[in-house]
């Protein structure tokens, strides 16, 4: 049988929340990394400005956590990247769907110095 056709069996998971400005993406994995389950505004139907809307990011996450609770889901550890507007509320809608949270980790890379600047312009 295919894969897709199997459904596991899995009580831990990873929650992974990329809010960017423009999109928000929920990604569900096992503690081993297999992804179980993924979705973004896109995928749920919005377009342009209302993708990165917190409202959008709520919608996103009920869909990934309902794939998830399918295969057995109840407790997971959460892992934010990026500054977007969805951060908070994807966080929220995890906790109300039902999952036990371990863990909320920002992992969100920011630059110590920057990069070069231009060259100043002369007149």
């Amino acid at each position: 049988m295919a894969d897709s056709i199997l459904k596991k069996k899995v009580q831990k998971g990873i929650v992974h929340i990329r809010a960017t400005y423009n999109n928000t993406i929920i990604t569900i994995s096992t503690v081993q990394g297999e992804v179980l389950a993924w979705s973004s505004s896109g995928v749920c139907g919005f377009r342009g400005a209302q993708k990165n809307t917190p409202f959008a990011s709520k919608v996103v996450t009920r869909n990934a956590v309902k794939k998830c609770m399918e295969q057995g889901v109840r407790e997971v550890r959460v892992y934010v990247f990026g500054p977007g507007p969805g951060r908070e509320a994807a966080i929220r809608r995890v906790h109300e769907a039902g999952l036990s949270v371990t863990l909320i980790r920002d992992i969100t890379s920011f630059s110590h110095n920057g990069c070069r600047a231009r060259k100043r312009r002369r007149v």
